[in-house]
């Protein structure tokens, strides 16, 4: 009877915890859905209307508490500031139409990053951000300090729309090494004609294509790894019980066997 209760406890905590995870991933597939949405007025120009999906997301965001509660305090905070940037964009008056669709795309992006643990929607951007990256290195080497500036402005640009999703997916220190390759390159333009900065380029082209190539390797759910280890414990601990009590039952036998004797 015991053992019957016990698995009954395991099972139940583990249906319990499956619908939380079921909750907590129903709530972000639903943020995932108005992010999208806003970023797709947000293309069109109906920045009002993007803007009252963001209030939703905001909303949303904020009633659902078990989201909060899946969510680590670093993808908390990067997923914060990419939604406030991307709404004050949308407020502006000043930025252009391409730079409100970059920090709205940032932001979506750093939304499905959170819930797209596998083939994240930012992986897709690799060819713009290294075809960005060329034609930094192709204006270097035609020596044209002014193209050189176009280009490297539009290529940190590029970068800066994955920037918050790179923050969820990758660890702390990759981030802060490509962080501050991207800070040298821009506050060190005017070095773009010696031939040592080539390589430079070429360093960081070669740590971008491993950045890309790594996070596609990582094409395993982690919510399926969770249920593996949740469901492995349940029958590790209900075998453990069982094995004890045939051992217990066995004992004892034994011990009246020899009584009887």
């Amino acid at each position: 009877m015991k053992s019957k209760v016990i698995i009954l406890l395991f099972v139940s905590l583990f249906l319990m915890g499956q619908t939380i995870l079921a909750k907590s991933q129903t709530s972000m597939t639903e943020l995932n859905k108005l992010a999208d949405e806003a970023l797709q007025l947000t293309k069109f120009g109906r920045f009002e209307d993007a803007k009252n999906y963001m209030v939703q997301y905001g909303e949303k965001f904020s009633e659902n508490g078990i989201v909060s509660k899946s969510l680590t305090i670093d993808e908390m905070r990067v997923l914060t500031t990419a939604y406030h940037e991307a709404l004050k964009a949308l407020n502006s008056v000043t930025l252009s139409q391409q730079e409100r669709i970059n920090k709205v795309t940032a932001f979506r992006l750093a939304t499905d990053a959170v819930i797209s643990k596998h083939q994240p929607l930012w992986s897709g951007m690799e060819s713009s951000v290294l075809d960005a990256l060329q034609n930094v290195k192709n204006a270097a080497l035609e020596g044209d300090s002014e193209l050189y500036n176009r280009e490297v402005n539009k290529f940190l640009s590029i970068y800066s729309i994955i920037q918050p999703s790179i923050k969820i997916d990758l660890p702390v220190e990759e981030v802060q090494k490509l962080d501050s390759k991207m800070t040298y390159i821009d506050r060190n333009r005017s070095s773009f004609a010696e031939e040592k900065w080539l390589k430079e380029l070429e360093q960081l082209e070669v740590d971008l294509k491993n950045m890309f190539t790594n996070v596609q390797k990582d094409d395993t759910d982690p919510s399926i790894w969770w249920v593996i280890m949740m469901t492995g414990g349940i029958i590790i601990t209900t075998l453990s019980y069982v094995s004890w009590r045939k051992y217990k039952g066995q004992k004892l036998q034994k011990k009246r066997k020899d009584l009887n004797d």
